[in-house]
């Protein structure tokens, strides 16, 4: 039978259950890149110049900021509202849109890199690549979401397998020099993007032109997504600089190092998270799918955790001695996912519900609780900072658990 009794309900067995295939495939694939994308870069640094890679590097920063600023939110958009939209005009739309702005975001960037980036005006050498790889970028993507949105997310680890090809292209561009590995990054993206349109023509999908329609009933949604995601991804942005005025440079690497272990613990709950809203949208039970992302990302996590506290030390030993100096940040931040992931479910639910308002004065209480918490507490050291973390998402979680008592949710 391919069906199991779950707290009361009748639910697909794992190997059957959309919610579960979506999430261990977007889990596979953020794995995945991390892994490769490490080993890329040591390749890298052994095959081109640290000049070389410099240049590469500041090109390839370039390309992810107006990508990240021409989103607009759309991408959450795409997956809440394709399964019960006219999934042509919503995924043409969704293609066209960011990366028109995608473009103008990177001409601005052309125009302007001599005056707020003068270091990195070598992108005038390249701008035609850059716009080309860019442009590349952004299209791919968005047939990323349109996968994970169709419940397809096996197309979207193909894709990722297809865009780390570039491990591949950087021994042959190693001529190219300074360019190479920009090149090898671009042209993986434009391949995975010619081979994600063949997929999506093989489910049926027809391109067409900007709906306006859609633009416009979508828009307070689009905004709203975005304005919530800034809010909650502005500090992580903002505390490294804290780090590194009041603690110094030695201190900020020991942080950035035990963040990025603790970002890594973060794949599990945030994959769950976006499942929930696929599933969700798709006219599931919020209430069924939340219980099993549950179920499953602790599973996950528990262990994960426990690993951290116990072995942090010596996990962060292997990449230097003196990042030993993390470890208690490192467990702090750990612990605090459990809480971060009742947070973001919880955010999933009210992206289904189109509570927008809701996310974003939640996410508004945990920007000011977490700036403000670090900034009070880096007086301790590191340790500080890791209780911000801690105290800023169980603040949160306490918020939503009072909030979703009243909304009856459980």
């Amino acid at each position: 039978m391919n069906y199991k009794k779950l707290g009361g309900f009748l639910v697909r067995k794992p190997l059957k259950d959309p919610l579960y295939k979506n999430s261990f495939f977007i889990v596979l694939t953020s794995i995945s890149n991390a892994a490769i994308g490490f080993f890329f870069w040591i390749l890298a640094a052994r095959l081109y110049s640290s000049d070389e890679l410099g240049v590469s590097i500041a090109l390839i920063s370039l390309i992810s900021f107006p990508i990240i600023l021409s989103r607009l939110g759309m991408d959450q958009s795409l997956i809440r509202f394709l399964p019960k939209g006219d999934k042509n005009r919503i995924i043409s739309t969704s293609l066209v849109i960011p990366t028109v702005l995608a473009l103008v975001f990177g001409t601005i960037v052309l125009i302007g890199i001599d005056f707020f980036a003068p270091s990195a005006n070598i992108v005038h050498e390249y701008a035609v690549e850059y716009l080309i790889f860019l442009t590349a970028t952004s299209l791919l993507g968005t047939a990323g979401q349109a996968f994970i949105a169709m419940r397809k997310s096996e197309y979207y680890f193909l894709q990722s397998l297809i865009m780390n090809s570039r491990i591949l292209l950087i021994f042959p561009l190693v001529f190219l020099g300074s360019i190479g590995v920009f090149s090898s990054v671009g042209i993986s993206a434009i391949l995975g993007f010619l081979i994600s349109l063949i997929i999506l023509s093989k489910l049926g999908i027809k391109l067409t032109k900007p709906d306006k329609e859609y633009l416009r009933s979508s828009f307070n949604y689009s905004i709203g997504n975005f304005t919530s995601a800034l809010l909650m991804t502005t500090p992580f942005a903002i505390i490294p600089l804290l780090v590194l005025g009041t603690l110094g440079a030695g201190q900020t690497a020991y942080y950035y190092i035990a963040y990025n272990f603790a970002i890594m613990l973060l794949i599990i709950p945030s994959a769950f998270g976006t499942s929930i809203l696929v599933e969700g949208s798709h006219g599931e039970s919020l209430r069924l799918g939340t219980i099993k992302s549950l179920r499953a990302t602790f599973f996950l996590l528990i262990p994960m955790v426990v690993i951290i506290f116990f072995f942090g030390e010596q996990i962060l030993g292997i990449i230097g001695k003196d990042y030993t100096d993390g470890f208690d940040v490192l467990r702090l931040m750990a612990l605090s996912t459990f809480f971060s992931t009742i947070n973001s479910f919880y955010f999933s639910i009210k992206q289904v519900q189109k509570e927008i308002k809701t996310m974003i004065a939640l996410s508004a209480i945990y920007f000011i609780l977490l700036l403000g918490l670090s900034y009070s507490l880096i007086g301790m050291g590191l340790i500080g900072i890791g209780y911000a973390y801690l105290f800023s998402s169980v603040i949160l979680a306490i918020l939503i658990g009072i909030q979703s008592k009243r909304e009856k949710l459980w």
